[in-house]
Parts: C-alpha cells; sequence; structure tokens
C-alpha cells in the first residue's frame, strides 16, 4: 500500500481502540442482567479497564520505545482481537474483566504511539491536522460504533456485540502490517526523557486539562444509557440515538477543529470546543430537573462538539511543546485520560447508587470550569499555540 494510506490505517486503529474501551458504557444494563451483578459493578469494567491503562500507557511505550512501530501497532490490534474472541467462552463476570484487562494490556500503547507515528510520516506543517484525523476513528467509534454496539447487544447478545470488535481489530492489524512502512521507530523513551517532561510547565498544565475535563465527561457518560432508561424510560434504540448524536456531533467537531486550527491556534480552538462541554453539563442539568428527554438529548450533542475536538487540540499542544518527546508527552496524556475515565465513572457509579441523578450534571459543571481554568494558565504569548 501507498505509504498516504498509513495515517487512515491509524484511524481505524483509533476506531477499534475507542470502540473497546467504550463498550461495557453501551451495554452496561446488558452486562448487568446478564451475569447477576448491579450496574454500578457492571460499571467496574470501564473504572477498572481505566486504571490499568493509566498505568500501563507510559511504561509500555517507555519498554517499547525501540520497537518498529509496524509491528508494535499491528500487535497491539492482534491481541485485542484475540481477547474479544475469548470473550464468547467466558462463563462469569470475573472472567470477563480479566480478559478486558489483559486485552487493554495489548491496547495501552496504541493512541500514544499512534499519534507519535503519524507525527513521523506528515510533513509538519500537517502535523496538527494528521494528529486530529488519526484520533477521527475515536469520533467514529462513537458516531457509528457504540450505537451499533447498543442495538448488537439488546437484539443479538453482548457476547456478539463484543466478537464485532475482535473482527474489525483484526482488519485494523492486517491494515496496518499493510500501510506503515517497515522500520519505523522513534526517538528513545528513556528515564531522562520522564524527567524533562516533569520540568516542563506547558505540559504539565495541559496533562491537567485532560484529567479535569475527562473526569467531568465520565461523570454521566459512563452510565448515560441506565439515566435515560431512568430518567425518561428510554428505550434501548433512544439510548443509541444519544450515542449516535453525541458521535455524530464528535466527528463534526473534530472536523471543525480540524479546519479552524490552521488559523486561530489550538488554545482558541480547544477554548471553543471546552465550551462547548460545558454547555452541555449545563442543559443536561437542565433536562434532569425537567425529565425532559429532548433537553437530555441535546446535552449529547454539545457534549458531542466538544469531546473528540478537545483531546485531538491536547494531542497537537503536547507534541507541539516538546516534539521530541512526543510519544512519551502524548503517553502520559492518554494515561490521564483513563484517570479522567476512571475518576468520572467511579464518581458517576457512587451518584447512580445513591440515586443522585442531578449531581453528574453539577459534577460536569465543575470539572470542566476547572478545565477551563487551567487552560488560561497555558495560553501562549504570540496566537498560535
Amino acid at each position: 500500500m501507498n505509504k498516504s494510506v498509513a495515517p487512515t490505517a491509524l484511524m481505524l486503529g483509533n476506531f477499534v481502540t475507542g470502540l473497546a474501551v467504550m463498550s461495557p458504557a453501551g451495554m452496561l444494563g446488558d452486562l448487568a442482567r446478564a451475569l447477576g451483578v448491579s450496574i454500578p459493578q457492571a460499571g467496574l469494567l470501564i473504572t477498572f479497564g481505566a486504571v490499568l491503562l493509566c498505568i500501563g500507557s507510559p511504561l509500555m511505550v517507555w519498554l517499547t520505545s525501540r520497537l518498529d512501530r509496524r509491528i508494535l501497532l499491528a500487535t497491539s490490534m492482534a491481541g485485542v482481537a484475540v481477547c474479544h474472541v475469548a470473550v464468547l467462552a467466558a462463563p462469569d463476570y470475573a472472567t470477563l474483566m480479566a480478559l478486558r484487562l489483559v486485552m487493554l494490556a495489548f491496547l495501552v500503547v496504541f493512541t500514544p504511539v499512534a499519534a507519535g507515528t503519524v507525527s513521523m510520516i506528515v510533513p509538519e506543517a500537517q502535523r496538527a491536522s494528521g494528529i486530529a484525523y488519526v484520533f477521527l476513528g475515536w469520533s467514529l467509534a462513537l458516531v457509528a460504533g457504540l450505537p451499533l454496539v447498543t442495538y448488537m447487544s439488546a437484539h443479538f447478545g453482548w457476547r456478539e456485540a463484543l466478537l464485532a470488535i475482535g473482527i474489525m481489530a483484526a482488519i485494523a492489524a492486517l491494515l496496518i502490517v499493510l500501510a506503515l512502512p517497515r522500520g519505523l521507530v522513534g526517538a528513545p523513551v528513556e528515564l531522562r526523557t520522564w524527567t524533562m517532561i516533569g520540568r516542563n510547565r506547558l505540559i504539565l498544565l495541559l496533562l491537567l486539562i485532560t484529567t479535569l475535563q475527562i473526569t467531568g465527561q465520565f461523570c454521566t457518560f459512563t452510565y448515560l444509557g441506565p439515566l435515560l432508561a431512568r430518567l425518561t424510560e428510554a428505550s434501548p434504540a433512544t439510548v443509541g440515538l444519544a450515542f449516535s448524536l453525541f458521535g455524530i456531533c464528535g466527528l463534526v467537531g473534530n472536523l471543525v477543529a480540524m479546519r479552524i486550527v490552521g488559523r486561530i491556534g489550538a488554545f482558541w480552538t480547544s477554548l471553543i470546543f471546552l465550551g462547548a462541554m460545558l454547555c452541555g453539563s449545563l442543559v443536561w442539568v437542565v433536562g434532569v430537573g425537567a425529565a425532559a428527554l429532548p433537553l437530555l438529548l441535546g446535552a449529547s450533542v454539545l457534549w458531542g462538539l466538544g469531546f473528540a475536538a478537545i483531546n485531538s487540540m491536547q494531542q497537537s499542544r503536547l507534541v507541539g511543546a516538546a516534539p521530541a518527546f512526543a510519544s512519551a508527552s502524548v503517553a502520559l496524556n492518554t494515561s490521564m485520560v483513563y484517570v479522567g475515565q476512571a475518576a468520572g465513572s467511579a464518581i458517576g457509579g457512587r451518584f447512580f447508587e445513591q440515586q443522585l441523578f442531578h449531581a453528574h450534571g453539577y459534577a460536569g459543571i465543575t470539572f470542566v470550569l476547572l478545565a477551563i481554568g487551567v487552560a488560561f494558565l497555558t495560553r501562549p504569548a504570540r496566537a498560535v499555540a
């Protein structure tokens, strides 16, 4: 295959990554019923997985930094495929949790290594848009993958839905082998790399922004399906619609970000989409108070607009802050994404268990406001971030 196809292969891998990480959110109710556990317990599949990803991402990037990117990324996808096929034989919740953790151990390197890889194979002037393009995979996972998982889980079974993800992972592995050039190795990640990153104020603030905004997002997102069902008696089709709206708007937001970032810079682009997320949290609070499905779906629209775009811009700004350490800084950013997922889903699970349904939205508002406050501390001295 032509080298120009490589970013698309990486984007597809990110699609599988996003779907593998987020899939329990689309089937929490089905998992809880089938495995005989509570919805908050089913939510721990996301929480514990996020903890593993948080720790494993920088560790594995460090250990594998000298490996051929093509082999590393293809192996990651192949491991995801095998674990999802093995789910067919999982007899209980404990086995499913174990298989998921093994699967995520293969997956930890994909997003940071993919971001570092695309920055190596596209011209420097196209770096921000190239990273945003690869991150489209997460948006597509939400716009097409997660609603499909929700539908398949409700109509065919959760095992079949997870098997479908495994098949897509196998396809992604094959395309990566065919599309990426051989012998592509980035700068080695050494212990001093982490020390230098730890002394970089801009990188540390950017990592804090990621943690805060993801925590606010996942207070609600992890339990979106059960919340809609409890508050408005939404059907599985309506829950799928909510995920579709979220994903479609995430795709739109990411495309808009790709178009405007070259003109206004990643800093101002980030603020625009953090503002969209804040508006989504405000609308969610109003919708919960009125038990109004249209308002809750509207909140999904606003969240979606900001969700993918802000993460693309965060990765772009991190690469720009220290290009030589791109894999390491993006790995830490990925860890902070998973810290936010773990913290947000744990907080949201506690709220759901106590039936504090208003609290999800208020937590989102608080964390996103904190992220916006920190973002202003990263304002560049010149127009381009």
